[in-house]
């Protein structure tokens, strides 16, 4: 019989030995076959270290002693040495148990928000076979895709309140299952006749308007400000990709399966996304029992005291510029996006169609315009993701080098203005599909520069109550889509001409995105306001 023993070889080491090398690596520290570790202890001036080998000897030979102890006592041994040298024994875990629980976080709402936009841009898909099938003019077609903004609307402020008293992890999870059970009802709703799919498109929307404020408390709890930019990037480039998703498959699902089959599988993976939520989220690090203590450590130092909110001050709130200067630039930043959202299929689709008039003249080659349609909007949004996450890292960098967060949110903020502002101006210039791809591209391009202006804004300003405050300004947002939606619907059903028509839609957007430049630039602050 045979047992494994530690032997020590003592070597003296000078003191520069612990500025050279104050921290082992992992390869020294984790045995493999026979490993040979060094290890160091301590010793007034002076560092002690150990040569350590395992070697099989037979336990005749050798009476254990003090000198010679169990392997699984050694380790033990090795980690509170670790621990005296700066090694925290917490590295000793596999590479995957290391990655942050924080940017875990921060890649489920990732998720949840890829789901968001899936669920909500398959519509301007569907909607298109829907009018042909149900006889539905524009107006009627701008009326189905504002609806869905009535629920949204609804839910703002409520979704904020809740998050920020109920904490964001019940708020969010329930605001996925509802959307998507929501999304999965829209082909029988759409059957049974326009009243109901409206009710069902509001339904959606009331799933979907709580998901922002959820997202925004859990992450003002969870990310250090470092680190701000960054992550609310990220989130927000899973709705791009998300709005990608939707339109890359939503044609292919809709000429193999027809346009129900959308909706359904669509709806369906929400389910998945909610129970690893259930069980992985937390609302706040605090509420995370697995969480390891240094990484909890560092976003405690790192973000501002999140105690329960019990009442929320309104009247402070409401009295502060920099939060007006919010919710006007929402509203004026979101009549573009949202119409861009919505709507961008049916202009490629008449574009594509040599300016036919209306919807119903449209839809005479749609087999054709459906997928082109579709692909066509796929590049935009992938140029958003890659801005989003492209602007989040300026951001984080910008600040870290000492700029103040005042102009990092209102240099990034005036990109995401006028860069879409410019652009669209473009349009009426083109003359070919690709060109107004490419201008669309750049437009939506510029605008995600907005995630690193008013979107990180809210946890700047009012950190303890940044999920009513997105709330409060995604609310504007909201009534800038439900208005603009409709309004674009009503000026190409009355307009003379297709292309004057959209003309006439893009030069209001241009118009609000000016109005909110002059505004943000005047009265936004990158600096606490309400505590």
């Amino acid at each position: 019989m045979s047992a494994r023993a530690l032997f020590y070889s003592p070597i003296l080491q000078s003191p520069p030995y612990i500025s050279a090398r104050n921290k082992l690596s992992r390869a020294e520290l984790r045995p493999r076959g026979l490993p040979r570790l060094l290890l160091g202890v301590l010793s007034g001036d002076r560092v002690c270290s150990f040569r350590v080998s395992v070697r099989d000897v037979k336990s005749e030979s050798y009476n254990v002693s003090e000198k010679s102890v169990k392997f699984e006592e050694a380790l033990k041994d090795i980690a509170l040495r670790s621990e005296d040298l700066g090694v925290d024994s917490e590295s000793l875990v596999p590479w995957w148990e290391e990655f942050p629980k924080r940017w875990f976080i921060v890649v489920l709402c990732f998720s949840a928000f890829l789901l968001c936009n899936m669920d909500r841009v398959n519509m301007s898909i569907a909607i298109l076979p829907m009018s042909a099938e149900f006889n539905w003019n524009p107006a009627t077609v701008g009326l189905i895709q504002s609806s869905f903004f009535w629920g949204y609307l609804l839910t703002q402020i409520a979704g904020g309140i809740w998050a920020d008293t109920v904490g964001g992890k019940a708020v969010l999870g329930f605001g996925v299952v509802w959307w998507s059970i929501a999304t999965a009802l829209t082909p029988v709703a759409a059957k049974l006749g326009l009243p109901f799919l409206l009710v069902v498109r509001v339904f959606m929307g009331i799933g979907e308007g709580v998901a922002m404020p959820a997202m925004n408390n859990i992450l003002s709890k969870w990310v250090p400000v470092a680190e701000r930019s960054r992550s609310l990037a990220l989130v927000y480039s899973g709705m791009y990709l998300g709005s990608v998703t939707g339109l890359a498959f939503s044609p292919f699902l809709i000429h193999r399966f027809g346009w129900p089959s959308v909706f359904y599988s669509f709806g369906s993976l929400g389910t998945v996304w909610f129970t690893v939520w259930l069980s992985k989220a937390h609302s706040s690090p605090a509420e995370d029992p697995q969480l390891r203590p240094a990484e909890k450590k560092l976003i405690v130092s790192s973000c501002a005291s999140k105690e329960p909110v019990k009442t929320i001050p309104w009247g402070l709130i409401l009295s502060k510029p920099p939060v007006w200067a919010l919710i006007v630039s929402h509203f004026c930043h979101n009549w573009g996006t949202f119409i861009l959202l919505t709507w961008m299929p049916t202009y490629y689709n008449q574009v594509s169609s040599f300016g036919s008039k209306t919807l119903s003249e449209t839809v005479q080659v749609l087999h054709f315009n459906l997928t082109e349609s579709g692909l066509f909007c796929v590049l935009p949004w992938l140029t958003m993701a890659f801005s989003a996450n492209l602007g989040g890292w300026i951001a984080d960098t910008l600040v870290s080098k000492g700029l103040s967060v005042t102009t990092v949110r209102k240099i990034m903020q005036s990109i995401g203005f006028l860069g879409p502002a410019f652009f669209l101006t473009q349009l009426s210039h083109v003359d070919s599909p690709a060109m107004a791809v490419l201008c669309m591209a750049c437009s939506q391009g510029t605008d995600a520069f907005s995630q690193s202006g008013l979107y990180s804004n809210h946890q700047d300003i009012a950190p303890r109550y940044s999920g009513v405050l997105l709330g409060l300004s995604n609310t504007a947002g909201v009534l800038a889509g439900v208005f603009g939606t409709a309004a674009t619907g009503y000026i190409l059903q009355h307009g003379q001409d297709c292309c004057r028509s959209w003309d006439d839609v893009f030069k209001v957007s241009v118009g609000l995105y000016l109005v909110g430049t002059a505004v943000w630039n005047l009265f936004s602050t990158g600096e606490k306001v309400v505590d």
